[in-house]
């Protein structure tokens, strides 16, 4: 990867102390506990940029900014930053002057806080250049690997797809139709409006219209209707005599009518036939029993024998 043109800065602290550090003596590593704390040589302001793949440490003076001391890092963790072994906030930076020379001083922060930013700056820049490096190195085994598979639509190309879902939906759908006519079926507990069936003589296929529940009214129903009006549907007392048709109500009507009007000359003719009968077997004028009787003006136009 090539070195980028500029510079970024990815950690400041405002004050860190520089040690000078005995030689190591064994290969366990550095222990601050044999520096001089409380002694340190420097302090100042420290401040972490990269270039590219490198890191720099930059210890500054607090108030001109003036370079004290650098340390170039391109690795870590490795030989240019190390941790001591008995504290987390104290390190041995490998500084450089340019010119080839370097040396080894130690470095020490007063909070903790601060050594955590330093240790986390570092590992974050570092794991974004090998990031870098594996999609590099991914791009160029790509492009070796021959031309990329062109998976796009061509020009005028369609394609169809079969959602055998929807079919199945719709199926379903015509089989929950009624086959008939249309019409809707009976609300469920409701009694439908039935055509009257045919009667058994009538052939098959034809069926006569329903008949209209208006009643009729006539003049003869009005004056001859001499039977009860028909109690209310609470108190029923006649069953299915009440519901018969009103044709047999005419008929009855009508049967009535002609024995009345029987019985009426039949009472008028039996009347005259005692009336006649008593006249011929009183025929004394001098009779005073028979005489107010026969002048009662309920008789006209009898006339006493001379």
């Amino acid at each position: 990867m090539a070195e980028s043109g500029y510079e970024s800065v990815i950690c400041v602290k405002p004050e860190v102390h520089v040690y000078r550090i005995p030689p190591r003596a064994t290969n366990r590593g550095y222990r601050a506990a044999d520096w001089k704390l409380d002694q340190p040589s420097w302090s100042g302001r420290m401040r972490i940029t990269a270039k590219g793949k490198i890191a720099y440490i930059k210890l500054e003076d607090k108030t001109s900014g003036e370079l004290f001391a650098q340390a170039p890092v391109e690795q870590y963790p490795g030989i240019s930053v190390e941790s001591v072994t008995d504290s987390s906030r104290y390190f041995v930076v490998r500084i450089e002057d340019g010119n080839g020379r370097h040396a080894f001083i130690g470095i020490g922060f007063v909070d903790r806080g601060d050594s955590f930013d330093f240790n986390v700056a570092l590992q974050d820049h570092f794991k974004w250049v090998r990031q870098e490096g594996e999609l590099a190195k991914q791009a160029q085994s790509g492009e070796n690997a021959g031309p990329k598979l062109d998976l796009g639509f061509k020009e005028g190309q369609t394609i169809k797809i079969n959602i055998g879902n929807i079919k199945k939906k719709e199926d379903k759908t015509s089989k929950s139709r009624p086959a008939g006519s249309g019409f809707l079926p009976p609300p469920p507990g409701g009694k439908g409006i039935g055509v009257i069936p045919p009667p058994a003589s009538q052939p098959p296929g034809i069926i006569e219209p329903p008949v209209s529940q208006t009643p009729q009214t006539s003049t003869s129903d009005v004056l001859f209707d001499l039977s009860p009006p028909a109690p209310s549907s609470g108190t029923d007392m006649w069953g299915d005599f009440a519901a018969a048709p009103r044709s047999v109500s005419l008929r009855g009507a009508m049967g009535a009518l002609i024995i009345w009007v029987m019985s009426f000359h039949l009472t008028i003719f039996i009347v005259q036939s005692r009336q006649t009968s008593a006249l011929s077997s009183w025929s004394d004028p001098s009779d005073t029993k028979l005489g107010p009787v026969l002048m009662d003006p309920r008789f006209p136009g009898f006339t006493f024998p001379g």
